[in-house]
């Protein structure tokens, strides 16, 4: 990498003050002539030096803090790899008694109650992460919710999956992402009505602000399960930004909406799916969605 021009060096040939220093060959050299002033200068840069096993690991800092770790990512760990400093693999003794203070560590990372459950409960978060296709910034944001009811001691007494599931309901809320009470339910496999109850019980206790829910958000999803065209998408699109502005989903499930919204748009297409499709993809019933389509189509009188 070159740097300069600089002009703390004089040139013995041609007296120009312009000097450039290469750090891959430690060379500094002018840049007028080419003369070489000196050719083993020392390098000011940042030292790489690896202490991985595998001798490839640059970085000179660990993996960053989170709030989805017990500990936060801030302690340390006795590494998995059972060679010693100078790679040399370890005696059949020395390996045993690592292997002992492993899992003591491992388990004086949570020697409390609080920590077992705060553990357990981010464990939980990290299942469900992969079952229901949630993003880290939602996960975050449960995990952050779930720490500030345990400073409030909503906890106690009250089961982790109720809690976790109605933490991570809480975070879809507040990030917008399109999952309901069923779908959370189902992914940690408790009752519905036991994730509402725990949702109730933080929202009044932690007093959180929830946005109303976007039912635009929801077409994607339901398309993409009922197998529906992009067409249809976009012309529901189109009928729940025209509903918006009137006013007639305040207070509607966003679900049921969008659902109704997909229904009347594959009518418009003619593209064929029935109501219960559609009613399967979205988790609403067909009750919902006709009644739903009644209050949808005086706004889309004279397109469909």
């Amino acid at each position: 990498m070159l740097k300069g021009p600089m002009t703390a060096e004089k040139c013995p040939a041609c007296g120009s003050k312009k000097m450039i220093t290469d750090d891959t060959t430690g060379e500094m050299f002018c840049s007028k002539c080419g003369f070489v002033i000196s050719d083993h200068i020392a390098d000011t840069g940042a030292e790489w030096r690896s202490f991985a096993a595998d001798g490839e690991n640059r970085a000179r800092v660990g993996a960053g803090t989170s709030l989805t770790m017990h500990d936060m990512g801030l302690s340390t760990v006795i590494g998995s790899i059972n060679k010693d400093s100078t790679g040399k693999p370890l005696a059949a003794g020395m390996k045993s008694s690592i292997e002992r203070l492993r899992t003591w560590d491992s388990r004086s990372h949570a020697h409390t109650s609080a920590d077992r459950n705060l553990r357990h409960a981010l464990s939980e978060m990290d299942k469900l992460k992969d079952k229901l296709a949630l993003t880290d910034a939602v996960i975050e944001k449960a995990a952050y919710i779930y720490r500030k009811a345990m400073e409030k001691k909503l906890v106690r007494g009250r089961s982790i999956q109720g809690l976790v599931a109605a933490c991570l309901y809480a975070s879809c809320r507040n990030t917008g992402t399109p999952r309901t009470l069923d779908d959370i339910a189902d992914g940690i496999n408790i009752r519905r009505k036991d994730v509402a109850r725990c949702y109730r019980l933080i929202f009044r206790e932690m007093d959180l602000k929830m946005p109303v829910a976007d039912p635009i958000r929801g077409v994607a999803r339901i398309a993409s399960i009922a197998g529906l065209g992009e067409k249809s998408k976009r012309k529901a699109v189109m009928i729940l930004d025209r509903a918006k502005k009137t006013g007639i989903v305040a207070g509607k499930d966003p679900m049921g909406i969008a659902a109704a919204a997909l229904y009347l748009a594959c009518i418009s297409t003619g593209e064929t799916k029935s109501q219960k499709e559609i009613s399967t993809a979205s988790g609403v019933t067909e009750v919902t969605i006709r009644n739903r389509c009644s209050g949808l189509r005086k706004i889309v009188e004279g397109q469909i």
